[in-house]
């Protein structure tokens, strides 16, 4: 019998009136006079940050190295959590049952600052870094085509400036980091909410890998999210001896796809969805017993989300009648809500964006962008960015128009949230695909990675500092965001992460993949190593 999804008690969007009295708050609550010390502390933090850029371009490369996919970030997670303990944090393990989650703390007492950021990779991404074409260190291997090797090295080296700062000055609060395993997946941030991992903590900074410095508050451009599979049930017979004995799951399989893709044009224009057989039977000539498929549903927000994932499970209701076969269970492999960040947060982020500036690029870093973006076809190959983006402001609910999720949306439902969007990769580059990698392994991604850092450590001073941003920040909570919305999890009580994801992959890919592990101790760089000259680019044939 299939599952019930449990039922999500939300409001579809915030109302028009709520975020215009949202807004008025936040104008009227605005950043107290500048304080000295303050001032002092934010620049000491960059100058301290930039003095640990030999450590981040070190953990960037290294992780880079790894590529792991999600769930089997192992080696990812021993290293970092190895060089967080090294620097005095307390570490916990196995987060929810998640062999490769776990968080890191130091200091004591309150505020509770929590900083995240992805870890894990994508298939089929393999690729050397500085080459500006398709160049794959492990064929069919996967890669970092996502950029996340760079966020948790730049939360690292913002807290370890950080420590040394709040050591001196008898700073009280403590510091908390921990990693977004198997984001790619939407694999678990939803059971760290649910488990209460950030039941302490009284505000989130997560950032992110971009092309572009810069943030956003309220409700943003992304869906949330369930993914599912399916699985159904028949009977096996003679492909060709006695087909009418056997009942074919595959069958009931694609006809749920048909079903589905026949629904599309009955469904909003805002809704995503996707899915990939997971299990097509065994061998041609023996009617499969077993079958399932692996969906994402997404919509604009929860509410639709989930009566989307109903949807799904009337259709395979029906493909398993249509096939004389049993729809037997669906497993949530992963969810999230959509996105909404915390305005106070963000706008005193964006000032700190505003003062650490993009990085300096060099004609190199210009020359490897406007290559790449040659290679792929990019609409335009203006190469890396040069000015910060302004903060982008909510999105209303009929302005949304469909796209990706990011399972930090649930941590964003049960704290003061922000996503800190950094300068590591290049502009227009289709996202989840080898190019993605080229960058991040280079002096792009540890300047962006540096310049992240920079502005976190600012940002959390002022949480640290600055009383009344973060009582602005809880007002903006309670009294805007969660005013009309009760968060529940997409995921149940007794779902589990789905920990086994990834395991065969990584079993055949690792061992050739060991082979070009990141030696800081020979190597200065990733690049070095490798022997690849920065930039290694085709010619530029344009008049």
């Amino acid at each position: 019998m299939a599952r019930t999804l449990r039922t999500v008690m939300l409001v579809p969007a915030i109302a028009a009136a709520v975020l215009i009295h949202g807004a008025g708050v936040a104008r009227a609550q605005q950043t107290p006079e500048p304080d000295v010390r303050l001032e002092r502390l934010k620049a000491e933090a960059g100058t301290r940050v930039d003095s640990l850029r030999g450590l981040t371009q070190q953990m960037v490369d290294m992780v880079f190295s790894f590529g792991e996919l999600g769930f089997q970030e192992h080696e990812t997670s021993r290293y970092l959590t190895g060089i967080l303990e090294q620097n005095g944090f307390r570490v916990q393990r196995g987060v929810s049952g998640i062999p490769t989650a776990w968080t890191a703390t130091w200091g004591s007492g309150r505020p509770v600052i929590a900083m995240g950021s992805d870890i894990d990779g994508i298939p089929q991404a393999s690729q050397k870094p500085g080459v500006a074409y398709r160049d794959p260190l492990v064929e069919g291997a996967p890669g970092h085509g996502e950029g996340h090797n760079s966020g948790v090295p730049l939360n690292i080296t913002a807290a370890i400036a950080l420590k040394r700062i709040m050591e001196r000055e008898k700073i009280p609060g403590t510091l908390m980091l921990w990693p977004g395993v198997a984001e790619e997946l939407l694999g678990t941030k939803a059971y760290f909410a649910r488990d209460g991992m950030f039941r302490d903590a009284d505000a989130a900074i997560f950032t992110h890998v971009d092309s572009r410095l810069g943030t956003s508050w309220g409700s943003v451009a992304q869906n949330a999210v369930i993914s599912a599979e399916f699985f159904f049930e028949g009977v096996t017979a003679h492909s060709a001896a006695a087909p009418w004995r056997g009942r074919s799951a595959l069958d009931a399989v694609e006809l749920m796809n048909a079903g589905w893709n026949y629904r599309r044009e009955h469904l909003r224009l805002q809704h995503r969805s996707h899915y990939v057989i997971r299990d097509g039977g065994d061998q041609p000539n023996v009617v499969p017993r077993t079958a399932s498929v692996w969906y994402f549903i997404r919509e604009t927000d929860a509410a639709r989300t989930s009566e989307l994932f109903d949807v799904a499970q009337q259709i395979a209701r029906g493909a398993a009648l249509m096939t004389n076969t049993t729809f037997s269970r669906v497993r949530i492999l992963g969810s999230a809500w959509d996105p909404h960040f915390n305005r106070p947060i963000a706008e005193a982020m964006q000032a700190n964006i505003a003062r650490v500036g993009v990085p300096t690029w060099t004609d190199a870093d210009q020359s490897l962008a406007r290559s790449l973006q040659r290679e792929i076809g990019a609409t335009t190959a203006t190469g890396l960015a040069t000015t910060i983006d302004s903060i982008i402001p909510t999105v209303p609910d009929n302005r949304k128009t469909g796209g990706g999720s990011d399972d930090i949306g649930d941590v964003s439902w049960t704290l003061p949230t922000v996503t800190l969007r950094f300068p590591s990769n290049i502009p227009g580059l289709p996202g989840h695909h080898w190019s993605n990698a080229v960058a991040m392994a280079t002096p792009i991604a540890h300047k962006g990675a540096t310049a992240g850092a920079k502005v976190v450590a600012m940002t959390v001073l002022d949480l640290l500092l600055a009383p009344s941003l973060l009582a602005e920040a809880k007002r903006y909570f309670t009294g805007v965001q969660t005013k009309d919305v009760k968060y529940v999890p997409l995921v149940g009580p007794d779902d589990r992460p789905a920990i086994e994801m990834n395991e065969a992959l990584m079993a055949r890919y690792r061992p050739a993949m060991r082979r070009f592990y990141y030696n800081p101790a020979r190597y200065k760089t990733y690049l070095e190593q490798l022997g690849v000259k920065y930039p290694t680019v085709k010619p530029d044939t344009t008049n």
